[in-house]
């Protein structure tokens, strides 16, 4: 079991590099202080860092950086560099970075409860305003729904002129409020501005006469805005301001028609057009002093009595004075500013990631992009990840990309290449982007667009993908990012929900998403139950919050909460994410810590699930409860991507397992985020007493087998053999077992130098494939003698040498070329079993031991069918015993011959890791193997024992000579020149 959490690192920024000699930004003598140029590359000691230019808030940086693959810089510059930045500059979080945008905080205060649209309710300024040549209002608005009609917020009339200055509104049936600006008479065209649903929304005004420019926001965000209105005349002095009615005459005037219904509060009036960041100074709750002409407060009002009294209300705010890290070049020091205020900054990089996105672009798969562009009559999906798009992107045009791309993906038989998936994973980045700050007052295209942009993540999270994941796993944290966009997403997705429709259900293959409000008194008394498709609330597949987490919630005050549930179930997330620096749990007793095991890694092994529950100021951490079913590993090698730098790690802090099924677990954690439970995999590991025990008894009969297949070897060679095709495969069979034995009892000695482990590994590679090719070799003569009968002649021996020796250093060279960092294991002088490197000898050896079978089934049917034919011959009638007597003789025959010879016994290796009796087994045979090749080459061997024979008699009749000759040749006078004995032999 556990949860996901983010984290960035640092990049200490050295030297400036990356762009050509007589670029813009980079000076040829390097005490010019030239100004930092848009689109820069900077080297680091740690990577690469691009200033892009802009000035946006911490949070906008961020996003700005992390849709580029990157993340903002998290160390000084330079002294070179840090001259060239003229202002400060922001960094990025060294602990835990900040995911979401600022919280907010409750603030208490009286509000105006206009009610139904009558004349006789209004609240006016005491004070007259006086002569503004730019102006800002703000307002806290709680829209009455079910009044559409046009009312004025506030209105300003000054003598001769009573339109001199009006914000109204009207709701449309759909629930979006509409507002426009009147200045001296001079209509704004109206624009949506915030939803009808019931909730305090933040509506400002800005109007300067300077060129008549005036700009509409909504909930910190700009809605509209141009120029030309009222422009050239300040507004008259002598004005009169009033709230919820339009004045038809100086302080009077009043109709229902134009009234207002709803509730106000927090009005503030300055004579200057605040900037961006000042308005949201303003949203939260703490307006900026300077120009402020009225500051709420109601005791500077004219309330009529039909609005007494006045409410109390809990009003929420962003806090003002959330703070992110910063960097001063001026004083080289780090400090704090505030999140909202716009900075320049640098988005860094890896430099390996760097080069990486560079040749993107020259990628297999841009026909996939290229088509979307196609269709799309735009740039969706951008072929460089470095590169800046095009223009901003709006919702509607969101929602119609996202509909093509889902259409393409879809349909696309071929699975997406590297590029292209690179390419959909940023696009999403930038639609999640679009509500990072406020949704648009819209309801069915955020959920149309919700419900596309989790069509899209469930079709990228196919199984075929799982090769291209591993690709950009290093770019983007592998599979995790479409979970991440998700439930930035998710929160987004609960305004469109209402009381008629509380809750939102989205459902694909490999993703679903549920968002819902939820009444805390409505809770059962499990407490807040979900369950994921395919399961039940008792079973596998469901996560609770516990009725004591409703009961806290219900105590702060909150009566009603949203809780939104995430969840990802793809076979992508076992080959693409684990956690490569966990470590094994500690085992819970005595018994299990004994069995000793060899941690390899932990991978995720089963669905992926994530609760939030949202109250009114923002996200709330609950304790949760969750059951999940287990799910398949499809790969136990421990194999894992490289760590992102944007990525994060598994951790389990504050989670516990509650109860463990032989399908399932149940887990506990004291709070809400990503949740998963991980599979920890292990290798079989014997204790210190059983290891040694078997790797003596391994060397031991390795020393055996090699000195039976060196003496097998020897009499073959000298024996005189006669020429042929089975004593030439004899020969190579027995020397390459034997070399290859011979250099694994000297392995140990070269593991103290990498140069002489690799070569003993690659000898030792090539020399065991050697042998398993000659028995392979032996295995298809067998059946060209025994099933084919083919007694014709041939060039059989090229084909024989090709196979036995061409075919191993053909693997071995390839195998080295491909994998030259990955071919040597860790620890011992082997192939590494922990990559596909291993496959370069087990998948040959698989063939070998598969096609030798195949013969040998071959070989005793014919054997059988023989032994039958000849019972027959030589009695007619045989009785049923002799019968079976004979036929189990015939299949037992050779098996117990060619078992061995063909290397039929190391199948046994397949099952060592079942058992410990296994591995003795493993070793008893394959010691085996070469004392029985010496039986049938050498010691039961027609030929061999000829070929010994006659050395015998040689050898017998040069001592009969020699003694002949010793005895007689003294005493022969008619012999005066005897031969010598050796002559004696020629003659004979």
């Amino acid at each position: 079991m556990a949860l996901w959490c983010y984290c960035l690192l640092a990049l200490p920024i050295r030297s400036l590099t990356g762009t050509p000699p007589n670029s813009p930004g980079e000076s040829r003598n390097p005490w010019v202080t030239a100004p930092v140029a848009p689109g820069e590359v900077v080297e680091t000691t740690g990577g690469v860092c691009k200033f892009p230019g802009q000035r946006l808030s911490w949070w906008q940086a961020q996003e700005y950086c992390e849709q580029r693959f990157g993340h903002l810089t998290q160390q000084h510059p330079d002294e070179v560099f840090a001259r060239r930045l003229p202002d400060p500059i922001w960094v990025g979080q060294r602990q835990a970075p900040l995911q979401r945008p600022p919280q907010r905080r409750a603030r208490t205060t009286y509000a105006l409860m206009f009610g139904e649209r009558t004349s006789d309710r209004a609240a006016r300024l005491r004070t007259p305003v006086p002569a503004l040549g730019a102006l800002t209002a703000c307002v806290h608005v709680q829209w009455d729904a079910a009044s559409p009609d046009t009312a004025a917020l506030f209105s300003l009339a000054v003598p001769a002129l009573a339109n001199a200055l009006q914000l109204r509104a009207f709701a449309e049936p759909g629930g979006t409020v509409h507002a426009a600006l009147v200045v001296r008479g001079h209509h704004a065209p109206f624009r949506a501005a915030f939803r009808s649903d019931g909730r305090w929304h933040h509506v400002c005004a800005t109007w300067e006469q300077l060129g008549g420019r005036w700009a509409l926001f909504a909930d910190g965000r700009r809605r509209a805005g141009a120029r030309g209105l009222g422009a050239g005349h300040p507004l008259p002095p002598g004005g009169i301001l009033v709230l919820g009615q339009d004045q038809d005459s100086l302080g009077g005037g009043f109709s229902a028609r134009d009234a207002f219904s709803g509730n106000l509060t927090d009005f503030h009036l300055w004579a200057r057009a605040l900037s961006p960041t000042q308005l949201h100074r303003a949203r939260a709750c703490a307006p900026p002093p300077g120009g402020l002409l009225f500051r709420w407060d109601l005791g500077a009002l004219d309330i009529t009595p039909s609005l007494l009294p006045p409410v109390r209300v809990r009003l929420l705010c962003p806090v003002p004075s959330e703070e992110c890290p910063a960097w001063d070049p001026g004083p080289r020091t780090e400090g704090s500013l505030l999140c909202l205020q716009p900075l320049p900054f640098l988005c860094c990089y890896q430099t390996e990631t760097y080069r990486w996105l560079q040749d993107a672009p020259s990628w297999p798969g841009q026909d996939v992009i290229s088509h979307i562009n196609a269709l799309a009559k735009a740039i969706v999906l951008l072929p460089d990840p470095l590169s800046e798009a095009h223009g901003d992107l709006s919702l509607a045009e969101a929602s119609s990309f996202l509909s093509i791309l889902e259409r393409v993906l879809a349909k696309e038989a071929a699975p997406l290449g590297p590029a292209a998936l690179l390419a959909v994973v940023q696009f999403l980045k930038r639609v999640t982007a679009l509500g990072a700050w406020e949704p648009e007052p819209m309801t069915g295209p955020w959920e149309q667009l919700g419900r596309a942009v989790l069509s899209v993540a469930s079709l990228v999270l196919e199984e075929q993908l799982a090769g291209a994941w591993l690709s950009v796993s290093k770019v983007v944290g592998g599979p995790m990012a479409l979970v991440a966009s998700v439930q930035r997403l998710a929160p987004l997705l609960s305004t469109v929900l209402t009381s008629e429709r509380p809750r939102m259900h989205v459902q694909h293959r490999h993703a679903g998403l549920d968002v819902w409000h939820l009444r805390l008194r409505e809770a059962n008394a499990e407490g807040i139950v979900f369950t994921m498709p395919g399961g039940h609330p008792e079973g596998p597949g469901h996560i609770r919050i516990p009725t004591v987490e409703v009961r806290r919630l219900l105590q702060k005050g909150l009566s009603g909460v949203t809780v939104i549930h995430c969840w990802f179930s793809s076979s992508v997330f076992q080959h693409t994410q684990g956690a490569p620096g966990q470590e094994p749990q500690t085992p819970d007793s005595s018994e299990e810590a004994s069995r000793m095991q060899r941690f390899l890694s932990t991978q995720v092994g089963s669905a992926i699930i994530s609760s939030e529950v949202w109250d009114e100021t923002g996200e709330a951490s609950t304790a949760v409860a969750f059951h999940l079913q287990h799910q398949v590993l499809s790969d136990a090698s421990g194999k894992q991507p490289p760590a992102p730098y944007s990525g994060g790690s598994w951790a389990t802090t504050g989670c516990s397992v509650t109860a463990l099924y032989q399908d399932s677990t149940a887990c506990f954690c004291n709070h809400s985020t990503n949740f998963a439970v991980l599979l920890q995999v292990y290798d079989v590991q014997r204790g210190p007493e059983e290891e040694s025990l078997l790797r003596t008894l391994s060397f031991v009969g390795c020393g055996v087998s090699f000195c039976a297949l060196a003496t097998t070897f020897l009499l073959l060679l000298v024996a005189g053999v006669p020429k042929s095709e089975r004593a030439t495969i004899h020969k190579n069979l027995t020397f390459s077992l034997a070399a290859a034995e011979g250099v694994l009892m000297a392995s140990e000695w070269a593991e103290a130098s990498e140069v002489a482990c690799v070569a003993i590994t690659a000898v030792m590679h090539l020399l065991f494939l050697a042998a398993f090719s000659w028995m392979l070799v032996e295995g298809l003569l067998l059946w060209s003698k025994v099933v084919a009968v083919s007694m014709r002649p041939g060039p059989r021996l090229t084909l024989y040498y090709a196979t036995g020796w061409g075919m191993p250093v053909a693997i071995v060279a390839i195998t080295l070329a491909m994998c030259p960092h990955d071919y040597v294991a860790t620890g011992h002088c082997w192939l590494n079993v922990r990559t596909d490197t291993i496959w370069a000898f087990v998948g040959p050896v698989l063939f070998v031991l598969t096609a030798n079978t195949c013969i040998l089934v071959r070989v005793v049917m014919v054997t059988v069918s023989s032994a039958r034919r000849r019972a027959r011959m030589l009695s007619p009638q045989p009785c049923l015993q002799q019968q079976i007597r004979i036929q189990m003789w015939a299949t037992v025959k050779p098996v117990l011959v060619l078992l061995p010879v063909l290397g039929l016994t190391w199948l046994v290796g397949v099952l060592v890791h079942l058992s410990p009796a296994w591995a003795y087994a493993a070793v008893g045979l394959n010691s085996f193997q070469g004392p029985y090749i010496f039986l049938v080459y050498a010691a039961y061997n027609r030929e061999v024992r000829s070929a010994l024979q006659r050395m015998t008699e040689k050898k017998a009749a040069e001592t009969f000579m020699v003694d002949t000759w010793l005895l007689e040749g003294p005493m022969a006078p008619e012999f005066p020149q005897a031969s010598p004995p050796s002559q004696i032999l020629r003659d004979r």
